[in-house]
C-alpha cells in the first residue's frame, strides 16, 4: 500500500508542477495589464473559450458528485452535466455573442449600464455570496478527494488547505490552465472506465451485480423523475447566461463569433462526463454494496492499480482546479472592477 500511495502521490505531485509551470509560462507572455490577465486580453479562439467553459462546468459536482447520485438513481444522474451543456448551447445560441459585443467586463457593470449604481452594487452583493459558497465546494471536495486516496498523507483539512493553496497559487499567477485540466480529467475518467468495464465484465456485468431496483440502473430516466431534470435544466440555463464565470469567458473571446462557436463547441465536450461518471458510480455500488455514496467515485478507482489510479485521481482533482480557478478569477474581477 506504501508503494501504491508513492507512485499516486508522485503523479499528483507532478500535476500540480505542470499546472504551476503552464501559469509561469502564460504570466511571462502576457502583459501586465489587467484586462490581458483577467479576460486573457480578449484573444480567446473558439476552441479555448470551449476548454475554459468546460474547465468550469466540469468540476467536483460534476464527477464526484454524478457518481454518488447514481448510486441512487442510475445512469440518469449524468443528466446532470448534460443540463449544464444545455446551458452552454443556450448561451452560444442566444447570449455569448451579445456579451462579446457589449465590450463589457462583468454583469454588474450591465446592470449600472441598464439601471444605475445602486443596481450594480446589489449585484456585485449577490455575485459575491453565490462565489464564495461554490469556491469554498471546491476546496471541501480538494480536500476530501486527496484525503479518501492518501489518507495516510493527506487529512481532510490538510488535503482542503493544499486545495486552496494550489488553486489561489495558480489563480494569482496565471489563471489558465484549462488545457491541461480538460485534457486530464477525460483521459483519467475515460482510462479508468475502459479498466473497469474490462475487469468486471462490462456494462452487463456491472447490471448483473447491482442489487434490484424498482427502475433499471442503465436506462436513460432511471430514478430520476422528468420535473427534477426540468429543473437542472432551468438552473443550469439560467446561471451559463449570467453568472459570472461564462460571461468572463465570453468577453475573452477574440470576436463574437469565436464566443458563440466556443460556447456550443463546449456544451459538446461537457455532455458525455457525467454519463462516464455515472457508470464508475455504478461500478463501485455493484462492487461494493454497502458503500458511502460519497465515496463511491474514489472507492472505485483505489480499486485499480497504482498508475491507472493515481491518473484519476489527479484528474479528479483537475477537475476541482479549472473550476475553482475559473471561479476565483470571476471573483477577483467582481472586486476589482465594480468595486475597486
Amino acid at each position: 500500500d506504501g508503494e501504491k500511495m508513492s507512485i499516486q502521490l508522485c503523479i499528483v505531485i507532478l500535476y500540480i508542477i505542470l499546472l504551476f509551470a503552464i501559469s509561469f509560462y502564460v504570466k511571462r507572455r502576457a502583459s501586465q495589464n489587467p484586462t490581458e490577465y483577467l479576460f486573457a486580453g480578449r484573444q480567446f479562439s473558439a476552441g479555448l473559450v470551449a476548454v475554459s467553459i468546460t474547465g468550469m462546468a466540469v468540476g467536483a459536482a460534476s464527477t464526484v458528485g454524478v457518481a454518488e447520485s447514481a448510486t441512487k438513481i442510475g445512469l440518469a444522474a449524468g443528466w446532470y452535466n448534460a443540463a449544464w451543456a444545455i446551458g452552454a448551447i443556450v448561451m452560444g445560441f442566444v447570449a455569448a455573442g451579445k456579451y462579446r459585443s457589449l465590450n463589457c467586463t462583468t454583469i454588474p457593470e450591465l446592470f449600472e449600464r441598464s439601471y444605475d449604481k445602486k443596481a450594480r452594487i446589489i449585484s456585485v452583493i449577490g455575485l459575491s455570496l453565490i462565489m464564495i459558497c461554490i469556491t469554498s465546494l471546491q476546496y471541501v471536495a480538494g480536500g476530501s478527494i486527496l484525503h479518501a486516496l492518501m489518507p495516510d498523507i493527506f487529512s481532510m483539512h490538510t488535503g482542503m488547505i493544499t486545495s486552496a493553496i494550489v488553486f489561489v497559487g495558480i489563480t494569482a499567477i496565471g489563471g489558465l490552465s484549462n488545457i491541461l485540466s480538460v485534457t486530464v480529467i477525460y483521459l483519467g475518467i475515460i482510462y479508468s472506465l475502459v479498466r473497469i468495464l474490462l475487469r468486471d465484465g462490462g456494462i452487463s456485468g456491472i447490471n448483473a451485480a447491482l442489487p434490484a431496483a424498482d427502475f433499471n440502473w442503465f436506462s436513460p430516466m432511471g430514478g430520476l423523475s422528468f420535473a427534477v431534470l426540468i429543473g437542472w435544466i432551468i438552473v443550469m440555463t439560467t446561471q451559463a447566461i449570467t453568472a459570472q464565470g461564462p460571461v468572463q469567458i465570453a468577453c475573452g473571446a477574440k470576436n463574437a463569433s469565436a464566443a458563440r462557436k466556443g460556447f456550443i463547441l463546449g456544451g459538446l465536450l461537457i455532455f458525455p462526463i457525467g454519463f462516464l461518471s455515472a457508470i464508475l458510480g455504478l461500478a463501485a455500488k455493484a462492487q461494493f454494496p454497502g458503500i458511502n455514496p460519497t465515496m463511491a467515485l474514489p472507492q472505485i478507482i483505489m480499486s485499480l492499480d497504482p498508475f491507472s489510479s493515481g491518473m484519476t485521481l489527479a484528474a479528479l482533482w483537475a477537475a476541482d482546479v479549472s473550476t475553482a480557478c475559473t471561479i476565483l478569477l470571476g471573483a477577483g474581477t467582481l472586486i476589482s472592477q465594480d468595486i475597486f
